[in-house]
């Protein structure tokens, strides 16, 4: 197995502990940034890691950035990508095992390296159910497809006219 694992600016000293973590178990990775605290736009590197599983330089991928919902919310306009930002053991095993993840997305804001190390070695230790769960990837898969389709419509048509719904406020209940 071999990771691609990447950081923005925020995530660099928590990369350098899982690459530890990583090394003391001999699982193959590749850093692909950045390597610095000077700033940096963590889209460029969810990118990168993305591109080497889809190119198939790795199996999977690690990213990490403030919150990891950043690198989550990048890493997923990526066909064929299902990545997770998880702050917990629980929610990163059932990530691989039910939706068969293959990027974790950590928030150096959110977690310590502990807590980082335990999330990593849960979700590269598990394995993806298949079954059901397999079904509902593939659905993944499918909304995924369908969501590519170039639109039917001119792009001079005029919008979708606003309806009463989009004028009334959600109401929330205490």
């Amino acid at each position: 197995m071999k990771i691609a694992i990447g950081s923005d600016h925020t995530g660099v000293a928590l990369k350098e502990e899982i690459k530890t973590y990583l090394n003391s178990r001999k699982i193959a990775y590749e850093d692909l940034g950045t390597y610095t605290t000077d700033s940096c736009d963590y889209p460029r590197i969810a990118e990168k890691v993305c591109k080497a599983i889809l190119g198939g330089a790795a199996d999977r991928g690690i990213l990490i950035c403030g919150t990891g919902i950043g690198m989550s919310i990048s890493a997923n306009k990526f066909k064929g990508i299902r990545a997770a930002a998880c702050s917990d053991p629980y929610s990163a095993i059932f990530a691989k095992r039910h939706n068969n993840a293959n990027v974790l997305c950590l928030g150096a804001r959110v977690i310590a390296g502990g807590l980082a190390t335990l999330l990593v070695e849960g979700w590269l230790n598990a394995n993806f159910e298949g079954e059901r769960h397999q079904r509902r990837v593939d659905m993944i898969t499918r909304l995924e497809q369908r969501s590519s389709v170039e639109p039917t419509t001119h792009p001079d048509a005029a919008p979708a006219p606003i309806t009463e719904e989009d004028t009334h406020p959600v109401q929330t209940h205490p």
